[in-house]
């Protein structure tokens, strides 16, 4: 039997040296420590810097996912619960987070072997280590809740409150939450009444 090969070209979600330039400068305008080993991890959840990741029927977390590293900042939870809420809506199945924070020292073994994996520090360091990115599954969408997607993303992207990609090498749509996400979705909601 023949193998159908599909070309993969994320017009609207292609990762740039440009998005990774933005998202550290995001994480120096909201001054944000780079997360460097358990106990400074440890730390941040003790003080609600970090809070767990939404599980429930609308966010699944992948089970192979460490249990200290199934934590965000508030405002990417509020997204994650938004965006998973929207998701199942549309499609009576939940979204699944692959990936959030990350220490330095993970960071560094990960690119030991990920390709695909940005440095641990830097100026395209990578946006896991604040705490503020969360890595969306592909795996198991078929080619409309793809587009769905991508479309939410890009939308959420051209307001100014992510950044995001279509990762090739690993099977996930990275995503990058600003804090403004917060005062937009007060906004949202308010028109909403």
């Amino acid at each position: 039997m023949a193998r159908r090969i599909v070309k993969w070209t994320p017009v609207l979600l292609r990762g740039t040296h440009e998005s990774m330039v933005r998202q550290n400068a995001e994480i120096d305008r909201l001054q944000l420590e780079r997360v460097a080993d358990d106990d400074e991890l440890d730390e941040l959840i003790r003080k609600d810097d970090l809070v767990a990741l939404p599980s429930d029927r609308h966010v699944r977390i992948d089970p192979r996912l460490d249990e200290n590293r199934r934590f965000c900042r508030p405002w990417t939870r509020d997204f994650l619960n938004d965006m998973g809420q929207a998701y199942y809506k549309a499609f009576k199945k939940p979204i699944q987070v692959n990936s959030a924070v990350r220490t330095v020292e993970q960071q560094e073994r990960l690119l030991r072997h990920n390709g695909n994996a940005a440095p641990a520090d830097g100026p395209l360091a990578s946006s896991h280590l604040a705490g503020l990115t969360v890595d969306i599954a592909k795996h198991g969408m078929n080619r409309k809740q793809r587009k769905w997607m991508e479309q939410y993303l890009v939308r959420m992207r051209d307001l100014g409150l992510v950044e995001a990609a279509e990762e090739r090498k690993q099977a996930v749509f990275h995503v990058m939450v600003s804090d403004r996400y917060t005062a937009w979705r007060e906004t949202e909601n308010l028109a909403a009444r």
